[in-house]
């Protein structure tokens, strides 16, 4: 069984002289979009942190739950 294979190096494609695509390999592509997720989700818990933590009794939570539905 032979080793990890090495990961190849993006293709960029050139149209009239100028680079419009970059084609990249599936495991690189997936793993900038699981950095860009990341990403995301801490600009919101930062944005979440600015704020006051509010706390209410769970059946206050529950209540107003099963109203709505």
């Amino acid at each position: 069984m032979k080793g990890k294979a090495r990961k190849k190096e993006p293709e960029i494609v050139i149209r009239e002289g100028k680079p419009s695509a970059v084609i990249l390999d599936i495991d690189e592509y997936q793993e900038m979009l699981e950095r860009l997720e990341d990403m995301d989700d801490l600009r919101l818990l930062e944005k979440i942190r600015e704020k006051p933590l509010k706390f209410r009794k769970i059946d206050d939570f529950l209540m107003e739950r099963s109203q709505s539905a």
